[in-house]
């Protein structure tokens, strides 16, 4: 690894493995500055194929990791010493806390744990500022997923387990469960299922099995769920939400290969490559009529056979099986990345560096987007200033990891070192993580 500041003596394979065994050291260390070290190759063996998390973005309760409350304006590295020595495998960035997931099927969290979203219930602080082992994961976990305020885990063969706030059900317990839960549960209800896909949204899940079917619980309003709510005489005395996962019943038939989870919306892709809407101005947005919310799965015709979604706060991205990017809904600070702040009604290709890398994968904040193309991250939308949180003085931001806190209605790639390539990326509400591969 080589750091500008902390690597740019180093000559010894040994003096290396003493930096990468001090956590003090290693928390002061930045990715945005690299320099090449003369040496004798002994470093780059060593390090050739290791996996990091670098995080960046608001720093209040701890959210990135770093053992600090500090927002970082530039990416900031996480090192496998924090994890026990393992590579990561994945990151997932909520509301104002982080998961981060290990080689050898762990779980970590940090940041805010107000509703005991971060899974460590022997500890009972607000908040954690870094990497904690989340408690009573009995198996190995393949994939992970944050919400605003609850937490998700796939283990090896498919069960699922999730924990946090359950307010509205979003945790699939049942009616009877807690309303929060600081350690994670099994979801019974899906016994002898296998889960291969889980995002969490605001308030609500999505589940996709091994066979392709998609399931859906949580707070219901706005649509999100897609399973066609109505209400009860006159509008009143009946809930939207559902405390156990639910079969999206007209995604029957489909065979669904890829599902997200936004704020007040969801999308869901089948294996022949369509894309299907639900949620808050699912319609009204891409112009198909006066609905403002479509509580069913409404397909999209105007995007090519597609392959991954994320959703953010009320904008959508979708990857294509060419690598291409498709943007829409609102967009505030420039989150879609088409060069203005127009509201895009119907799905457009974001161009720029796209049109020379393909692009591998998307994530959304609240009103920022991240991906990666050609092994490298890109990010644009709101950088942080005049945002909903901002004081007088201070900023929520730093999220698009560009040194400020200024707005990019187009992406801008984030500067890492050219012997590090991006493998996967999660935006948060207002903080980004990446998982990093030394090559």
């Amino acid at each position: 690894m080589m750091i500008r500041r902390a690597f740019a003596n180093i000559s010894s394979s040994s003096s290396l493995r003493r930096i990468l065994k001090n956590e003090g050291k290693l928390s002061e260390l930045r990715i945005g500055r690299w320099i090449s070290v003369k040496s004798n190759g002994a470093e780059e063996a060593e390090l050739s194929g290791k996996r990091f998390a670098a995080l960046w973005g608001n720093g209040d309760y701890g959210r990135l990791g770093h053992g600090t409350l500090e927002s970082q304006w530039r990416p900031k590295v996480l090192f496998p010493s924090v994890f026990d020595n393992q590579n990561l495998r994945e990151i997932a960035c909520g509301g104002a806390h982080t998961l981060f997931l290990t080689e050898n099927g762990r779980v970590y969290a940090s940041g805010l744990n107000d509703y005991g979203q971060l899974g460590v219930s022997a500890d009972d602080r607000g908040y954690i500022i870094e990497p904690l082992e989340v408690a009573g994961l009995p198996k190995e976990i393949v994939k992970v997923s944050a919400g605003y305020h609850h937490s998700s885990a796939i283990t090896v063969d498919g069960e699922l387990y999730m924990w946090g706030k359950n307010t509205n059900g979003q945790l699939g317990l049942g009616k009877k469960a807690a309303t929060i839960l600081s350690t994670p549960s099994k979801v019974e209800f899906l016994t002898g299922v296998t889960v291969k896909i889980i995002s969490l949204g605001f308030e609500h899940s999505i589940a996709v099995t091994d066979k392709g079917e998609t399931l859906s619980w949580g707070g219901g309003g706005s649509g999100r769920l897609g399973h066609g709510h109505q209400s009860g005489i006159l509008g009143l005395f009946k809930s939207d939400s559902e405390y156990t996962p639910r079969l999206v019943k007209e995604l029957e038939g489909f065979k669904i290969k890829n599902a997200a989870a936004g704020m007040l919306h969801s999308v869901c892709i089948s294996e022949n490559g369509s894309v299907y809407v639900f949620g808050e101005r699912a319609k009204k947005k891409l112009g198909y009529g006066e609905a403002s919310n479509n509580s069913v799965p409404s397909m999209i015709d105007e995007i090519p056979y597609s392959e991954k979604a994320a959703c953010g706060g009320y904008h959508t991205c979708v990857i294509t099986g060419g690598g291409e990017l498709y943007v829409w809904g609102t967009n505030e600070n420039g989150c879609l990345g088409i060069g203005s702040t127009d509201v895009a009604h119907s799905p457009e290709r974001v161009e720029g560096p796209f049109l020379r890398h393909s692009v591998s994968e998307v994530s959304c904040g609240w009103k920022h987007t991240a991906a990666i193309s050609g092994g490298n991250v890109y990010t644009w939308g709101w950088g942080g200033s005049h945002g909903t949180f901002s004081v007088e003085g201070h900023s929520s931001g730093g999220q698009l990891g560009q040194g400020s806190d200024v707005d990019y209605i187009e992406p801008t790639i984030v500067n890492f070192h050219r012997h590090m390539k991006a493998l996967q990326i999660s935006c948060g509400f207002n903080h980004t993580g990446a998982i990093l591969e030394y090559s």
